[in-house]
């Protein structure tokens, strides 16, 4: 699904048992394997004997990072890293990540993935007692709270404890003092946090894949609501909101997460294969192949092609040089980007009557140009299969989702959408159906709120979050 969706980041710790331990490499490398959660920019900081050192910049991983930029980061204790989209805040370097901040109490690094629902009201709070921001991020609110708190409490986890108490919203954090690394996963679970170990070093991602290419073995899961503190080689938790409701964000598994994760204790390649199979249950089609689009859309493919017994092929070559195509600016950029990053394969799909499966439509633009190139190339049919529901509603929790209006479904019936993305047939997966793979993969609780209308948690009437830049000072 190229050029549709955008979601916030992707967060990476890591807690030595050594004071003095090469840790950049291996954030390097960790950042590196989420860098499908941002492409916008990039950073690490490195702590060594309470000083932070830190870069950040706007790019890639590989561009903000080549050799001599790791070697000149110093040997630490710990390190934290960080890869961004914007979901809150402008793209620019002063919002980029890990925030730092000296205060008088110490040092504080803090990455975020997420998106506060209450960002607007906390930052008006914090302005007017006083408080000056610097960017345009929820991530500068949650450093100011957690540093205020810290100015009352006895330690900095307790700060953080007290901070979440004036957080409503989605929130994966990891968070450097002096002394300390402390994890933290918002009460209701929104987005995914894990733990991984290896013989000296304790790590912390986003996604299982950042622990599996550094060598680190799965351990478990961050739970909603809670605070691991890493301290003196030691960890401990602290267990707080244990009846809030629960809702990871459904497109974790359906688009964001690499397949090769594990999230929760579930598979993201099996939930997908499964859509694709309750697909193929539910919107059987005569097709001589079923093609993914790149990438998200190929487990899927996979799993329609299992239980319908329609050959597997590969419709489009993809490059592995062109980045996420939402990360440009103007629209004309992301249509030539489509074509750049994905070419069909003439002699696969040159008279074929193709069912092509995509993890969801968004806004359409994509899709419809991904159909137009398969009729160019000479397909015979193109039957769209969605591998989620329909989107109808915004995303309050981190997902670039905040106006109906841009929604292809909003005002339009499944033949009308048919009709504009240019498909001979359309079909999304059904609500019923998506019930029924979370409860074969044994999944507790979604959120499915831009499906349904309905979210775990009260949500803002008003979504304030490109608002920063029009505060009065």
């Amino acid at each position: 699904m190229i050029g549709e969706i955008k979601e916030e980041c992707g967060v990476f710790g890591v807690y030595s048992k050594t004071s003095k331990d090469q840790l950049a490499y291996m954030i390097d490398v960790g950042i590196s394997a989420l860098q499908h959660r941002g492409e916008e920019s990039c950073g690490i900081a490195i702590n060594r004997d309470g000083l932070i050192t830190y870069r950040k910049d706007l790019g890639l991983v590989s561009k903000v990072f080549p050799k001599h930029e790791i070697e000149a980061l110093p040997e630490g204790k710990m390190g934290i890293g960080h890869v961004r989209y914007s979901t809150t805040g402008e793209a620019k370097k002063e919002n980029a990540q890990p925030m730092v901040i000296r205060h008088k109490k110490g040092n504080l690094a803090v990455v975020h993935n997420g998106n506060l629902t209450n960002a607007y009201e906390l930052r008006k709070e914090l302005e007017e007692k006083g408080a000056i921001f610097s960017t345009t991020t929820d991530t500068e609110v949650i450093c100011y709270i957690i540093v205020q708190e810290r100015l009352k409490a006895k330690s900095i986890e307790e700060a953080v404890q007290n901070a979440m108490k004036r957080l409503k919203g989605s929130y994966a954090l990891l968070i450097m003092s002096s002394t300390k690394l402390i994890a933290v996963r918002d009460p209701h679970g929104f987005k995914p946090l894990c733990i991984g170990q290896t013989e000296n070093r304790t790590v912390f991602a986003s996604e299982s894949c950042a622990l599996d290419v550094t060598g680190a073995e799965f351990i478990r899961d961050v739970n909603p609501g809670e605070i691991v503190v890493m301290t003196n080689n030691q960890m401990t938790s602290i267990q707080t909101s244990k009846n809030a409701p629960k809702g990871l964000c459904s497109f974790e598994y359906i688009y964001f997460s690499r397949p090769d994760s594990v999230l929760d204790g579930i598979s993201v390649h099996k939930f997908r294969e499964d859509a694709g199979r309750c697909l193929a249950k539910q919107a059987l089609v005569e097709a001589d192949i079923v093609a993914g689009v790149p990438d998200s859309g190929l487990d899927a493919a996979l799993g329609y092609s299992k239980e319908s017994g329609i050959h597997y092929d590969m419709a489009f070559t993809k490059s592995k040089y062109i980045g996420r195509t939402f990360i440009q600016n103007a629209q004309d950029k992301r249509s030539a980007l489509v074509g750049l990053k994905l070419n069909p394969i003439k002699q696969v799909v040159n008279g074929k009557r193709i069912i092509l499966i995509d993890d969801s439509i968004v806004r359409g633009t994509t899709i419809t140009k991904i159909i137009a190139v398969l009729r160019r190339a000479g397909a015979k049919e193109v039957h769209l299969r969605i591998a989620s529901p329909a989107f109808i509603d915004v995303c309050y929790f981190g997902t670039d989702i905040d106006n109906k209006e841009t929604l292809v479904m909003n005002n339009r019936t499944v033949e009308e959408v048919r009709q504009l993305v240019g498909a001979d047939s359309l079909e999304y997966l059904s609500l019923d159906s998506l019930k029924e793979i979370t409860k074969d993969c044994h999944i507790k609780n979604l959120c499915t709120g831009c499906f349904t209308g309905k979210y775990p948690v009260e949500v803002p009437k008003e979504i304030n979050k490109n608002s920063f830049e029009e505060i009065e000072l």
